[in-house]
């Protein structure tokens, strides 16, 4: 059954218009494809099991080279105000972008090719997210119409499309893994005549039993999830006994176990929702937090990430958007929140770095790092802030959004992750 399609052009993202009790039917009607579910799990779960276990035993053990392209963020084109987001992009330091192209505005394809040849222009990477609606899984011919001029328009100015979003959400017009699998094919069989990149499958939150049966029936060339863990507040609460970090490994196992090969493994989409922005928010209640705690809470996100050895990239949702991005457009001029700051003072002090070891004293923790013949560690707390002996002696502690601080061999940690140098730095600007 098809439902009138409605956009929350507030929150970015659809209504959920279908009513609960058709949900329902439709779920007992498909009971086969959860059989198939089941089965395709019990059979690649023991592989997954064996690379969760071996991914948990390497992770913040082994050096990791923090490359400038594991940092991404997401931006939305705002009629006129181009050049504006233009310019707070590039402040921030980031070289990898993404935008959207829905398939229910087809006529903006040849706007979206125009902001992609001006990002190019920039000198940005750029992935476009291509969104589904339930119309698709009905007409599957408009939908690989959509795909190929979308390949056409954009494909000499991106580096990759990400097929479909979010699908395991009902509200984004899909309604289980088998139609998601009929979108997916689609983009394949268009692939080689295109000679396109296909990232995929855009699963949402810590649902990651759909990736063997996706992954096993298509081939992407990365695997990428939409991995928030916003509903339980910082990233190194427990869901359910599974922190941020045992995710990531969960994620890469069952994507590998799944497409049967080594696969890399990006997050396309995560951010944590404001308290007090109201019908801009895309949740309700427990997600939303802070100002400060979302800048907190991304670069710990970011640094939990990207020094396991397991995660490519990191996509922040979005650059600007009242509820949620970096910058917040309600205001005149946009505001930059502490969130902007902090990304930026994390590419600035992490791009380029090698990533060496973690220490966790009290609970706490300490990433240790070096770049440019500079060792520095960055360090923070989740729990009770304490007072830690420093060694080797800092000669620099910058905070989370790059400003200096009192130099003290007994270091205070707490939320706010801090930046610590252990020598002089030889670069008086940096």
């Amino acid at each position: 059954m098809i439902f009138k399609f409605e956009w929350n052009p507030l929150a970015d993202q659809p209504h959920n218009v279908a009513p609960r009790s058709e949900r329902m039917r439709h779920h007992f009607r498909r009971w086969r494809t959860y059989f198939a579910l089941a089965g395709s799990n019990l059979v690649h779960g023991p592989s997954a099991f064996l690379r969760y276990r071996r991914f948990r035993r390497i992770m913040y053990k082994e050096p990791v080279a923090i490359r400038p392209d594991m940092f991404a963020v997401s931006v939305s084109p705002a009629d006129g105000r181009e050049d504006e987001i233009l310019d707070l992009l590039q402040e921030t330091g980031v070289r990898r972008t993404l935008f959207r192209a829905a398939s229910w505005e087809r006529e903006r394809l040849a706007a979206k090719e125009d902001f992609a040849r001006r990002l190019r222009a920039r000198g940005f990477e750029i992935v476009t997210a291509l969104l589904q609606r339930r119309e698709d899984v009905f007409r599957l011919e408009a939908w690989s119409s959509f795909l190929d001029e979308a390949f056409i328009r954009l494909g000499p100015h991106v580096s990759g499309f990400e097929i479909g979003h979010a699908w395991n959400r009902t509200k984004w017009g899909v309604w289980d893994q088998a139609e998601y699998i009929g979108l997916a094919r689609e983009a394949v069989r268009l692939r080689s005549r295109r000679g396109v990149r296909l990232i995929g499958p855009a699963v949402i939150d810590f649902e990651f039993h759909l990736y063997p049966p996706v992954l096993r029936a298509v081939d992407f060339d990365v695997a990428s999830s939409l991995l928030y863990v916003d509903r339980v507040g910082a990233p190194e609460n427990e869901q359910s006994g599974w922190n941020a970090e045992m995710k990531f490994a969960a994620f890469k196992a069952l994507a590998e176990s799944g497409a049967g090969r080594a696969l890399e493994c990006w997050i396309t989409e995560v951010n944590w929702p404001l308290e007090g922005t109201g019908r801009y928010s895309p949740a309700s209640g427990k997600p939303n937090v802070s100002e400060e705690e979302q800048a907190d809470y991304l670069v710990r996100y970011y640094i939990l990430s990207l020094t396991s050895g397991l995660i490519g990239r990191v996509y922040w949702w979005q650059l600007v958007a009242p509820g949620y991005g970096l910058v917040d457009s309600r205001e005149s001029p946009w505001r930059r929140r502490p969130s902007f700051f902090a990304f930026k003072t994390m590419i600035r002090h992490l791009a380029g770095s090698v990533f060496l070891k973690r220490e966790q004293p009290q609970g706490g923790n300490v990433f240790r790092f070096r770049k440019d013949g500079r060792e520095f560690a960055v360090a923070w707390t989740n729990g009770v802030s304490f007072d830690l002996d420093f060694s080797p002696a800092p000669t620099r502690i910058i905070d989370r959004d790059g400003n200096d601080l009192a130099v003290s061999a007994r270091l205070r940690l707490d939320a706010h992750p801090k930046y610590i140098y252990t020598f002089a730095a030889q670069n008086p600007d940096f």
